[in-house]
């Protein structure tokens, strides 16, 4: 079978883009995971279908589907949903604002800038919900003090003094901790100064990220919360600057670009 694509990244974050209507029916999450794969497959962090259809569509432009490279699905990606705004525009489906529809309602992404296949965006997060100021969590070194923030989907902020240590493999531990039935995102904050933090990411179902949009935000309102910075906020992560602007709402800046696009042939496995 064949998948057709259009492959896009936000500051590194990269996701395969595909028409609803173009793929194939099946396992959509066996799908994903051969897809995503950066060896046997074309390679992403997530697999995003888009639908376009009036008849189902009042409020959005569009609505995406978010496949982790796992194969689970997730309600939303900062910066894969700023991919899916500038696979619309360069579709020509809508110009300087697109409204999506995401897993955790109607997000609207303002474009800023463009030059041919790049682009930046300002998109609204919507609210954080600070769900846990400041929380216990038992791990097997012992407890950690994180603060737990609902930006769409579920982020664990953990505050650090620096990045020498596996913080990978501490955020694959809190990714799946018993407190988190659904699993979590996982960002390890480093206060830099009044209006900057250094972050490192361990997301749900794709493991470490060079940057998370969703991330970044709550990220930015954990750090807010707990008097680490004040708003706005500049997000350091390995792939460059996000930033985030909390007013009631947060909302994110960032760029997103398309960088491929072709078929990929799916083989589906007994």
């Amino acid at each position: 079978m064949k998948i057709a694509f259009v492959k896009a990244h936000g500051a590194k974050n990269d996701f395969l883009l595909t028409w609803r209507k173009d793929a194939p029916e099946g396992d959509a999450a066996a799908m994903a995971r051969a897809i995503c794969d950066r060896h046997t497959g074309v390679g992403a962090d997530g697999w995003i279908l888009v639908d376009k259809e009036p008849q189902i569509l009042k409020e959005a432009d569009a609505a995406i589907q978010l496949y982790n490279s796992d194969g689970s699905t997730a309600e939303i990606s900062g910066n894969g949903t700023r991919c899916a705004a500038a696979f619309l525009i360069r579709n020509g489906l809508t110009a300087g604002v697109a409204r999506i529809r995401t897993g955790a309602g109607v997000k609207t992404v303002r474009l800023l800038k463009r030059a041919d296949l790049k682009f930046d965006f300002e998109m609204n997060m919507g609210q954080p919900e600070i769900t846990a100021p400041r929380f216990e969590l038992p791990l097997g070194s012992g407890p950690l003090d994180v603060t737990l923030v609902w930006i769409g989907n579920p982020q664990c902020a953990v505050p650090v003094r620096d990045f020498d240590f596996d913080w990978r493999a501490m955020g694959a531990e809190i990714e799946s901790h018993q407190h988190f039935p659904n699993r979590t995102n996982v960002s390890f904050v480093k206060p830099v100064d009044e209006h900057t933090i250094d972050v490192r990411f361990y997301e749900r179902g794709a493991g470490e990220t060079m940057s998370s949009g969703t991330g970044s935000t709550g990220a930015a309102a954990a750090a807010v919360s707990r008097g680490m910075a004040q708003s706005p906020v500049r997000v350091l992560t390995p792939a460059g600057p996000l930033d985030v602007r909390i007013e009631g709402d947060a909302w994110l800046t960032g760029p997103a670009e398309i960088v491929a696009e072709g078929v990929f042939f799916f083989e589906a496995r007994a």
